[in-house]
């Protein structure tokens, strides 16, 4: 045994630890409950922990991944219970295997988000998003070579809006690799090109992750 995948949900509280610092968490949670984790060589080592895709401060996720190393075997089935009874309010592991799928397979995010409006018409917003992403829409955004526009239609599988109280509930289907869209962008969107229907609060929340031929990712 050497490679592991662990699947774990980061809510409530927990949705405002940073990448960062839920490395440390997770480090610190493998050292509580003993688990023989593997560590790199050399003058710095440090616990061969990655996260499969990092979590924006702010959002909710009920699909986080975690890859790990171990130096022996370990009880897979007790594993995720074993490090849940060590993690802080709204970290929760659900599962863990081998064999998992590579990275590199991962395409597309399943999201839902909430856009929240104070003083509005839900069924109205509603209509007017529709109507705004039914056609091209680009959005602004910052990358590691600076900002550049972004066709961010030409990344959805699936967009839906639907009004209820106070706000409209938004579903969607976004590549989450070979462009990244982060749901943040939909919100981003919406204020760039139709700022009277900006979002009072915009809050989203991860579901599922899937392979380019659509089948869920392992």
């Amino acid at each position: 045994m050497d490679k592991l995948r662990l699947v774990y949900q980061q809510t409530g509280r927990a949705r405002w630890i940073s990448h960062l610092d839920a490395m440390r968490t997770l480090q610190r949670a493998m050292n509580r409950a003993g688990v023989p984790i593997r560590y790199s060589e050399g003058f710095n080592p440090h616990a061969l922990i990655s996260i499969v895709m990092p979590l924006s401060v702010g959002a909710e996720s009920l699909c986080q991944m975690a890859d790990i190393r171990v130096r022996e075997d370990v009880d897979i089935a007790a594993l995720p219970e074993r490090l849940t009874a060590v993690m802080p309010e709204g970290l929760r592991f659900t599962d863990c295997y081998e064999n998992a799928d590579k990275p590199a397979e991962l395409k597309w995010l399943r999201c839902r988000g909430l856009w929240e409006y104070d003083k509005a018409d839900p069924a109205k917003l509603a209509d007017t998003c529709r109507e705004l992403f039914s056609g091209d829409v680009q959005v602004m955004r910052r990358t590691k070579r600076g900002e550049g526009l972004l066709t961010v239609t030409d990344h959805l599988r699936e967009l839906t809006f639907s009004p209820e109280d106070g706000g409209v509930r938004v579903e969607c289907v976004l590549s989450a690799a070979d462009p990244v869209v982060n749901p943040d962008l939909l919100t981003a969107a919406v204020r760039q090109n139709l700022p009277q229907a900006a979002p009072d609060a915009a809050h989203f929340l991860r579901l599922a992750l899937y392979k380019a031929d659509g089948s869920e990712f392992h």
